[in-house]
């Protein structure tokens, strides 16, 4: 057999090309040499970084002059045994993932194709794990002729670390410590708790290492819970993703305990009561991050549940672009949020998203020329230049004791993380009254019973309004997955929900669904997208909220120019094929229904 020629990168001088090709001028290279020079980072990262083009005319254009093939990731179907046959380490160092495994080559996707040392060295990986030893045992050829070269391919890099995250899971190591940790316990004849905090600064005990192997994974494919459940014969382990449950493992029973025990250190709880919940937090140090947990612990039939919740701090926060409000509605947003008085409040069920839009308002509005405090329980993001305040019930510091030091402070804009309480709605409205822009959360289901929601909790309807702005009510629904998308045929119960809403439209619209592939781990769902109903006071409406009266301000609010109920804008998500009609049912279920 003829020995087979390797298909190495070319060197290219990537600046000189894109000038000779006239895709930026030299003034823009000379700009990003210089940032380069600085940071160290490629050059193509950094024209990008920079808008001298968009990261697809730069992919596309290396793909012309490599002559090598542009595949875009998102609709890719990949297997991941496949992609697994480079190392997690050096997918994530070198920015590459195997795309197809033939017997005369290997296709690989690059986030940077021109870089000859990655090449050499995935080269040298590949020929190691990629079938030569397997291959051996059933041909009788030499090594040089079972050396399969690369096919290279060029892959957005967001998208290929987002595969990376997906693919290289945790969940065989997760299983294989749990039962370390189970063989440990029953040698030892039961949980030691004396061990457990004499042990608590090392990292090699099996119970530790389950934990950060828990918390690397969740985190890896950004759950926003874990929840471990004990229940009669095993141990349960759960994700919480894009708002769904999804079980990681399950495990023997016996091992809850050390767990439970474990995470109660963590977090200083008392790892002797067993009888009452407890609630607690710690910080722990992922790849480089610190994320913070809040752990709540439940006694239930079988021992102890408990639930903790991953918050990034440092997490990068969303401008209102990001936060996926339509057009119209982003403006008279961003109108009302300019305002220098008011109240607005960003209304829905926990997990809807309200902090993001809230803090995607304070991102904007953060001037040098204003003042800005929050108070919140916890500070689920931190912002460079706003003063914030963590509540804390165990000394009395609770958000209306904050809210009453935080007028003295002379604030310019003030956001409460939740109306608790009536003292707290109180206060809030009166500092809406005086000067300032207050913006804030409250737990209803849309934004006409949000104002009327006030009321109920004890303030005075004149207060509500003369302070209240605006209203904003968001749910999140689950993304269709770009990859496995197809046409879909509404069953006849979904069907009359749209004609409700549609009318005589109805039968012209065309909905979607996920097939379910590799990208959305069957599901058929990627990611979410946030659902919004806005409600604008004007004089009609806040002459019906000082009346009171319930009937009145909402057939106000219906009739009010521009409103749009939430059933409605999710049904229009789901016409342009971005969520499904199952999702709209879901977020905006109503008891009349």
């Amino acid at each position: 057999m003829a020995a087979i020629t390797e298909m190495k990168p070319k060197k290219i001088r990537l600046g000189d090309l894109l000038i000779a090709n006239k895709v930026i001028s030299q003034e823009q290279l000379n700009t990003a040499l210089a940032d380069q020079k600085k940071s160290g980072r490629k050059l193509g990262r950094v024209l990008v970084e920079n808008g001298f083009l968009s990261e697809d005319q730069l992919l596309t254009f290396l793909s012309q002059q490599l002559n090598i093939p542009y595949i875009d990731l998102r609709r890719y179907h990949y297997k991941p045994e496949v992609v697994r046959l480079i190392p997690e380490a050096y997918a994530r160092r070198f920015r590459a993932i195997v795309l197809e495994d033939s017997r005369e080559n290997l296709l690989v996707g690059m986030a940077d194709p021109t870089d000859i040392f990655a090449y050499d060295e995935l080269s040298r990986v590949l020929d190691r794990r990629g079938g030569i030893q397997q291959r051996r045992q059933t041909d009788s050829v030499a090594d040089d002729e079972l050396r399969r070269p690369l096919r290279l391919a060029v892959v957005k890099e967001s998208e290929l670390l987002k595969t990376i995250d997906r693919v290289y899971r945790r969940t065989e190591e997760i299983s294989d410590l749990a039962q370390e940790l189970h063989q440990e316990l029953t040698a030892q004849g039961g949980v030691d708790l004396a061990t457990l905090a004499e042990t608590e600064g090392l990292t090699d005990a099996p119970v530790v290492k389950l934990l950060q192997s828990m918390f690397e994974d969740a985190v890896q494919v950004n759950a926003s819970d874990i929840h471990i459940e004990p229940d009669e014969k095993e141990l349960r382990i759960r994700f919480r993703l894009d708002g769904v449950l999804r079980v990681q493992t399950i495990a023997d029973r016996r091992i809850a305990s050390a767990l439970v025990s474990r995470v109660k250190l963590m977090a200083n709880l008392d790892i002797s009561e067993k009888r009452l919940p407890q609630d607690g937090r710690t910080n722990i140090r992922i790849r480089d991050k610190n994320i913070d947990v809040r752990i709540s612990t439940m006694p239930v039939q079988f021992g102890e549940s408990v639930v903790m919740r991953l918050l990034n701090p440092f997490a990068g926060v969303l401008s209102l672009e990001q936060v996926g409000m339509p057009k119209n509605l982003l403006e008279r947003f961003r109108r009302l949020i300019h305002n220098p008085n008011g109240m607005v409040l960003v209304t829905g069920p926990t997990g809807s998203g309200k902090t993001t839009t809230l803090y995607a308002a304070l991102s904007e509005l953060n001037r040098p020329e204003f003042k800005i405090l929050t108070v919140e329980d916890p500070v689920e993001y931190r912002l460079a230049g706003i003063n914030q305040v963590q509540v804390n019930s165990r000394i009395e510091l609770t958000f209306a004791r904050v809210l009453r030091s935080m007028l003295r402070q002379d604030p310019d804009i003030i956001l409460v993380g939740e109306m608790r309480d009536q003292e707290t709605a109180e206060i809030g409205l009166r500092a809406a009254m005086t000067g300032h822009l207050v913006l804030s959360t409250l737990h209803t289901n849309d934004a006409i019973s949000t104002a009327l929601r006030l009321i109920d909790m004890g303030v005075e309807p004149f207060m509500a309004a003369a302070s209240l702005r605006g209203i904003i009510s968001q749910r999140l629904v689950r993304r269709i997955c770009e990859s496995c998308a197809e046409p879909y045929e509404l069953p006849a119960a979904q069907m009359a929900i749209v004609r409700a809403e549609a009318g005589d439209k109805a039968e012209t619209l065309k909905f979607k669904r996920g097939r379910g592939c590799t990208h959305c781990n069957g599901t058929g769902y990627s990611g979410r997208i946030g659902v919004f109903e806005y409600l604008e006071m004007d004089s009609t409406l806040v002459e019906a909220l000082h009346t009171g009266d319930p009937m009145k301000f909402a057939a106000a609010a219906k009739s009010q120019p521009g409103f749009q109920a939430l059933r409605r804008a999710a049904i229009i998500l789901a016409a342009q094929g971005l969520t499904t009609m199952d999702q709209v049912a879901r977020a905006t279920f109503s008891m009349e229904e």
